[in-house]
């Protein structure tokens, strides 16, 4: 059975977040309660400032930008009227105090992807590389999951990674979803996570042996941990990226591609580390090229 902590419907929410709403507000949910500080993101929750505004978010996500306030709070208010989070450890495991699957729905029985969103291995941006892009996704039509993952080490985070996608596959009839073609997508630190994946696969981690993902998407990342039998990759950067070096990326996608790793490449112009959706900037609407290229290898995008 489904470890889900409640179902609303939307119209039994009466009160949304909005751009005044602050951290203790969210941390004082009672559709949140048990969770709501997964939906934050450091560990340490003394880092998750209560008196910041929500507008004010970018005071305890560092290194990443153009935070849009409408973006934060389209992911908030989804998740305040659908509530669907899902522990992947036992309730006595200690490794589940700071890990768990939020649940975008999409279509019944098309793909899902999992995202990993970014932070250094020092916090998880959810709020801005993750549920808003899995809104997004699930928009389209796709199921989108958000993992909250340990920070401390890409080692933890990977094992967490594998965790979650066990659970995904062993209660794929229960989400409505398919396993074949999946996807994984990452940003930062969230997108070394899903290039380990997509070249290693999950027994490499510690995991049951499962399929390796259709593509991976490892935005504004250094890494370069690769080979010929990596998953197909997308690509985007900004072009004054100062943490993760585009000329760097475009290298790596160049490497691929003679390594026959099919790999799609975006430099976005004006654009720094951490661009999220890139709602408003030359990165608007890369979610699309990303799907787009994403459906080339999967072959039931169209049922």
């Amino acid at each position: 059975m489904l470890l889900l902590s409640a179902v609303a419907k939307a119209d039994e929410v009466k009160q949304m977040f909005d751009e005044n709403s602050t951290i203790q507000d969210i941390l004082a949910t009672p559709e949140f309660s048990g969770y709501a500080e997964k939906i934050l993101p450091w560990d340490n929750l003394e880092r998750n400032n209560p008196n910041i505004k929500i507008k004010h978010i970018g005071q305890i996500l560092p290194w990443l930008s153009e935070l849009r306030t409408d973006d934060i709070l389209n992911g908030l208010n989804y998740l305040r009227s659908h509530q669907t989070f899902y522990n992947i450890y036992p309730y006595d495991d200690i490794r589940q105090k700071h890990t768990g699957l939020f649940f975008f729905k999409g279509r019944t029985n098309a793909p899902f992807t999992l995202i990993c969103p970014g932070g250094g291995f020092v916090y998880v941006g959810s709020l801005h590389s993750g549920f808003p892009i899995a809104l997004d996704l699930s928009e389209k039509g796709y199921n989108a999951f958000v993992l909250k993952y340990r920070s401390g080490s890409v080692n933890m985070a990977m094992a967490d990674l594998v965790q979650a996608l066990t659970y995904i596959f062993a209660h794929a009839q229960e989400f409505e979803v398919a396993t074949d073609n999946y996807a994984v997508w990452g940003d930062s630190a969230g997108a070394r996570m899903a290039a380990y994946l997509a070249t290693y696969g999950t027994e490499a981690f510690g995991g049951t042996v499962l399929p390796k993902p259709a593509m991976a998407v490892v935005n504004y990342t250094g890494h370069s941990d690769y080979t010929p039998h990596t998953s197909p990759i997308f690509m985007a950067v900004g072009e004054y990226d100062g943490i993760a070096n585009p000329d760097g990326m475009k290298k790596q996608a160049e490497r691929l591609n003679k390594m026959g790793v099919e790999t799609k490449f975006h430099l976005y112009p004006d654009l720094g580390h951490g661009f999220g959706l890139g709602t408003g900037t030359s990165a608007d609407g890369w979610t699309n090229k990303a799907v787009r290229f994403w459906e080339k290898f999967n072959k039931s995008h169209h049922k």
